[in-house]
């Protein structure tokens, strides 16, 4: 499953998304990864969500952020949930290639049962048409 948050820059993405983890933490029974373009969150989020810092990893473009999920998925067997915050920096995706990285992601969810729950910077109207039914807030 991929779910996406979106909304202006602003208001409130991140703390929706937080909010939802810290939530969702309770109940998993596997692994949960939170990813983030700084450390920023680290002690707002619970100690059972693993916070990766993309930037400390060497990835440059959408490609190589969706080989490093597939790296996550490969060595964690566990892995239930991925949190992903800024989707659009973290992934290093313009906003034309955003609906073609969702479907892989898509992909990777129903091959896997990794779950996706994503944030953006974008309105509704920019969401593309192929993707809009995984808006599950839109603030």
């Amino acid at each position: 499953m991929v779910q996406l948050i979106i909304g202006d820059k602003g208001k409130g993405k991140t703390k929706c998304i937080l909010d939802k983890v810290n939530k969702e933490v309770k109940d998993a029974m596997g692994s949960i990864c939170y990813i983030d373009k700084s450390s920023k969150h680290m002690f707002e989020l619970n100690n059972r969500v693993r916070l990766i810092n993309i930037r400390d990893y060497p990835v440059v473009n959408t490609d190589q952020f969706l080989g490093f999920i597939a790296g996550m998925i490969a060595q964690d067997h566990d892995l239930e949930q991925v949190y992903i915050d800024s989707y659009l920096v973290v992934s290093r995706t313009k906003e034309e290639g955003f609906a073609a990285s969702i479907e892989t992601l898509k992909k990777i969810s129903d091959r896997f049962n990794v779950d996706f729950i994503i944030s953006a910077s974008l309105e509704e109207a920019e969401v593309p048409a192929s993707v809009r039914d995984l808006v599950t807030i839109s603030l």
